[in-house]
């Protein structure tokens, strides 16, 4: 009984951590590349427009405004929120899954590894 409990805890918890990573918002300087299907461009759009995303999703390094980012932003960072540039090339955000290779920034093209563009001095 106490270890089922014990495993039923740990689930929950898990599964708490799971649901509740936050997830930056979208700026509007980000743009879709002709190039995408359409129905990336549907989950772009809804996800620019301000719905959450639904279902998988990609970490999409540089396209975070500064401060703005979900996850990572290079050596020494505690993670969310710790990005100091924008669109910092070590720093990611999550968007709809198979958006991130057409997501294109003013400073260039997202991409779904770290960039060496735009990192803090």
């Amino acid at each position: 009984m106490k270890k089922s409990m014990n495993s039923a805890l740990l689930a929950g918890a898990a599964l708490a951590v799971l649901t509740s990573v936050s997830t930056a918002k979208p700026n509007d300087q980000l743009r879709i590349s002709a190039d995408a299907s359409d129905s990336v461009k549907k989950s772009f759009n809804a996800w620019v427009a301000g719905e959450a995303i639904s279902g998988r999703k990609d970490k999409c390094f540089g396209i975070a405004l500064s401060a703005e980012n979900d996850c990572a932003a290079g050596a020494g960072t505690s993670c969310q929120g710790t990005s100091t540039v924008d669109f910092q090339g070590n720093a990611w955000t999550y968007a709809p899954k198979g958006s991130c290779e057409h997501i294109v920034t003013p400073e260039g093209p997202a991409s779904k590894t770290a960039l060496d563009r735009n990192l803090p001095a």
